[in-house]
């Protein structure tokens, strides 16, 4: 996250003002003077700095926004006007047309420090001020540039592994938490397929199109498991704790693991039901 254009530059002018303030009248000739002039700016900025708004108050008030990691899928969607994010649709674009036969796709973890690199692009990249202004100016701002078939980022377990971070670090996962609890459960169900259908027939548009997208996207990483041994089972193992999660720990991680990972399962195996257009069975 960083401050709007505005307020960085009420901050920097406050700085130079004190700087200037500070120098004036005192002369530069004697070191002990200047010493004493270091001193009062070092003082001056350090106030400033301790003044400065936390971010919190800065967010809470509506001076600064959440860009792409981190902030609520919600507000993501309503900002790009779409119920997918952009995020989310160039990242299965890139594995679609050439990771699908990749061995391990999604399961093997990419390098670390390229992925933190590509994090911190797109943030830097889709900052944008309350009123819709990027914080930093036009030729700067590359949104639409973002190409994820340079070869900056040619190791497509890059590209999965920042897919799955960015979904780790939403604040609510993808699928919400009050869903979380009846949707694990369902797999004890006789009518499981039908109570699964209508919990995520139920929830938000952003989290209902999204999963859909993304399942739809791990079905065809599926239709290639021949070549990147990736199963249903394998793929329920990497997405069930990805993308759903309880609010809080209450001390059955383990079962509540198994149930997300079968849940993916359960979602990816009978996909064409749950988000097909017929009503329940």
């Amino acid at each position: 996250m960083f401050l709007c254009a505005d307020t960085l530059g009420i901050y920097n002018g406050a700085i130079l003002s004190a700087v200037r303030e500070a120098r004036m009248g005192i002369p530069r000739s004697t070191s002990n003077l200047e010493n004493t002039e270091r001193k009062r700016v070092k003082t001056r900025l350090k106030k400033l700095i301790l003044k400065r708004p936390p971010l919190q108050a800065l967010q809470e008030k509506g001076l600064i926004k959440d860009q792409v990691f981190g902030c609520s899928l919600e507000m993501l969607c309503e900002r790009e006007r779409s119920t997918v994010p952009r995020f989310v649709r160039l990242c299965t674009e890139a594995v679609e047309r050439r990771g699908l036969e990749t061995d391990g796709i999604y399961r093997v973890s990419g390098n670390l420090a390229v992925i933190q690199k590509l994090r911190f692009l797109v943030n830097h990249e889709r900052a944008v001020t309350t009123d819709g202004r990027y914080m930093f100016p036009a030729e700067l701002v590359q949104e639409e540039k973002l190409n994820l078939d340079e070869s900056e980022w040619e190791d497509i377990h890059v590209i999965t592994g920042a897919l799955k971070l960015f979904f780790r670090e939403l604040p609510e996962p993808l699928v919400p938490y009050g869903f979380f609890t009846d949707i694990v459960e369902t797999v004890n169900y006789m009518d499981k397929i039908d109570r699964l259908k209508c919990l995520v027939l139920n929830m938000p548009p952003p989290n209902h199109d999204t999963l859909q997208f993304m399942c739809r996207h791990l079905k065809r990483v599926l239709e290639n498991s021949e070549t990147n041994r990736m199963t249903t089972q394998n793929i329920g193992i990497v997405f069930g704790p990805t993308l759903m999660r309880p609010e809080r720990d209450n001390g059955n991680m383990a079962v509540n693991m198994v149930y997300q990972n079968q849940a993916v399962e359960l979602i990816l195996t009978e996909f064409d039901h749950i988000f097909g257009t017929r009503g329940l069975s």
